[in-house]
């Protein structure tokens, strides 16, 4: 049994994706991180960075103890390798994966998450800003357009954790849409991920937990995700 610690966010989902296409047994345990529940000490006990999505593992395959992991790059790793699926076990098919992965948590999450942010959630419009990640985020854009030319999916024929980190931070902010049109390969991508049964299942699964999700955040929530930097 996997214990899944969740807000229905981009990195959030990245993790019910995999959990809906494996089937695995999981309990989901909301992260409210509107009201803060991200800095409770028993959150930060597996999640030290204050940051969701984490797990923890209580069937590990060496018997043990239980698995704690945070960061949503490493927990899809982690799932990954614990069922061998959604990750080539060639050594060359999982360089790419692992290529494809870190490229979103290091550019395609981060400069998306920046673009939301000064486009959506600040308090006033800053041109520079805007404009900096909105150029940033349709040249990551254009790099996974050009990537997926010739093949189904991120790594290539076949559907990986490459694919469910990219899938949710591809558009995320209803109030900001980017401009897809021109990017047909990853439009034709998205379609065919939004597709599948287990996506489906995982993105009714956040709505399940946060049925306020798309509302207008209060001040306080504010507060709480953008001006709180450390634990008392």
């Amino acid at each position: 049994m996997i214990d899944l610690y969740y807000w229905p966010t981009p990195n959030g989902h990245k993790i019910t994706l995999f959990l809906e296409e494996t089937n695995l047994d999981y309990t989901t345990k909301p992260v409210d991180i509107g009201k803060g529940d991200q800095f409770k000490p028993e959150y930060l006990a597996i999640s030290p960075n204050n940051k969701m999505p984490a797990i923890v593992d209580h069937a590990p395959a060496d018997g043990g103890a239980p698995i704690s992991t945070f960061e949503s790059g490493a927990i899809l790793l982690y799932l990954a390798n614990k069922t061998k699926r959604f990750i080539p076990q060639d050594i060359r098919g999982r360089i790419v994966v692992n290529e494809w992965l870190f490229w979103q948590m290091g550019g395609l999450g981060p400069m998306t998450g920046q673009y939301g942010h000064f486009n959506v959630y600040a308090p006033e419009p800053i041109p520079y800003a805007i404009e900096r990640y909105t150029r940033e985020v349709q040249r990551l854009l254009g790099v996974l357009d050009r990537r997926l030319a010739g093949r189904a999916f991120i790594a290539g024929d076949d559907y990986s954790i490459a694919d469910m980190a990219c899938y949710p931070w591809i558009n995320p902010y209803t109030k900001a849409p980017l401009d897809l049109t021109p990017f047909a390969r990853v439009r034709r991508w998205q379609a065919a991920i939004a597709a599948r049964p287990a996506t489906q299942r995982a993105y009714a699964k956040g709505a399940e937990v946060n049925p306020s999700a798309g509302q207008p955040m209060s001040d306080e929530e504010k507060r709480i995700l953008f001006g709180v930097s450390a634990v008392a």
